[in-house]
């Protein structure tokens, strides 16, 4: 006897049909009578405080901006050696182009080799991803009195979108030297602002003192703070005591207290003939806090890896050091993306602390052209400092949004 299988018929699956602007907004805004009156009070709110802002931005005397731009981007630079900060600019903008297209390579391949599709980067995308620096760049161009700052800014972009591309082409023997090449490509830019003759970063100010003790004090604490992480779970006491009374300390005490300390500690420390500049000390203050919160935020990645992962390395030979290396450590960093990035973004906003100490950085920079005499008593500090919150919030922004596109890619906080 032979039985047939049960033939089920297939439902196909419902689509919603597409929903217009106009249907989000009635059933989200205007699906009863109280959120429609709550939507056009805080719509009648928001017209009200962008039309009391436009008209404050269009009233207001830029005046005080277009005539201390330098000093508000790269503070006291002699006035006969701006053509350093152009080369320097130009060598990042090799390197950031260089670096970017050869990373776009690497996935390419990665993705051919798996059989995966591979979307190609568009300049579209480019932008929309950069839209912010892009309209941060228009607006301080929008400053300058001649048209040279505005053909250098357009050939630094075309020269960074051309590396860009050439990246993405380069053979891949010499991709995996991308590394040196971004390593040569800083210590060219270094040596054109300051080498033979130039300013070196105790001469530095504004802005671009801002940016150096931001990604010098991440780079230079980053590996400190991974060492400090590791010796705090060590199951050597002397080390665990060592790295937990030092993060403790650091941790307990703000940062403005620690930068004084840096600034006049550190010159009892030292032999008076090798002692440091202000702007050193600073940046060993700020490597020195940074270090010890970037350790915990690597200890709480650690403590995120399940133990039975290092277990089953150790049960197939691994050494201690090439399970912490290759097992633990990749994912434990990757979970510690959306903090560490939001540590990053705490230092760029905290190097206005250095203020304190009579270094004109970028937040300074806004009080020094208010005490001009050309400026005095006009109440220009809405201008100034308006100015500044652009170019810190542009920066604070950009960073948030490559850390959430790279936690997307890399899937953090899934299965």
């Amino acid at each position: 006897m032979t039985v047939e299988a049960p033939v089920f018929e297939e439902t196909p699956p419902q689509v919603e049909p597409a929903r217009g602007p106009m249907d989000w907004a009635r059933k989200n805004l205007f699906n009863n009578w109280y959120n429609s009156l709550l939507t056009l009070a805080l719509a009648a709110l928001v017209i009200w405080a962008l039309a009391a802002l436009l008209g404050g931005l269009l009233s207001a005397d830029y005046e005080i901006i277009r005539a201390n731009l330098r000093l508000f981007m790269i503070g006291e630079f002699p006035a006969d050696q701006l053509w350093r900060p152009w080369a320097a600019t130009y060598c990042f903008a090799v390197m950031f182009g260089v670096v970017g297209g050869s990373l776009a390579a690497g996935a390419r391949d990665r993705a051919n080799e798996s059989g995966l599709p591979y979307v190609r980067t568009t300049l579209r995308q480019i932008v929309i991803r950069f839209w912010p620096i892009l309209a941060l760049i228009a607006v301080v161009l929008s400053f300058t009195t001649t048209v040279t700052p505005t053909l250098l800014t357009i050939g630094a972009l075309v020269v960074g979108l051309g590396s860009y591309y050439l990246g993405r082409v380069l053979p891949r023997a010499v991709r995996r030297w991308t590394w040196l090449i971004a390593v040569v490509l800083i210590a060219a830019s270094y040596i054109s602002l300051a080498g033979f003759g130039g300013v070196g970063w105790q001469g530095w100010g504004g802005l671009q003192l801002n940016l150096f003790l931001t990604f010098a004090g991440i780079l230079v604490a980053f590996p400190f703070g991974l060492l400090l992480a590791l010796g705090r779970r060590s199951s050597l006491p002397v080390i665990r005591t060592i790295s937990v009374g030092y993060i403790e300390l650091v941790r307990g005490v703000p940062l403005i207290t620690v930068l004084i300390a840096g600034a006049f500690a550190i010159g009892f420390i030292i032999p008076r003939d090798v002692r440091p500049g202000f702007v050193t000390r600073m940046l060993i203050a700020i490597i020195a806090f940074e270090a010890a919160y970037i350790a915990e935020v690597v200890r709480g990645g650690l403590q995120a890896v399940p133990r039975g992962q290092v277990e089953a390395a150790h049960a197939v030979g691994l050494a201690p050091w090439k399970t912490m290396r290759l097992i633990v450590l990749p994912q434990a960093l990757r979970a510690t993306i959306p903090a560490m990035v939001g540590q990053f973004i705490s230092l760029f906003k905290d190097t206005t602390l250095v203020a304190v100490l009579g270094i004109t950085e970028l937040l300074e920079a806004t009080f020094v052209v208010n005490s001009q005499t050309a400026y005095l008593g006009k109440g220009l500090f809405v201008v100034t400092l308006s100015f500044a919150a652009l170019i810190f919030w542009v920066g604070c922004y950009t960073m948030s949004r490559e850390s959430r596109r790279l936690e997307r890619k890399l899937g953090v906080g899934e299965r």
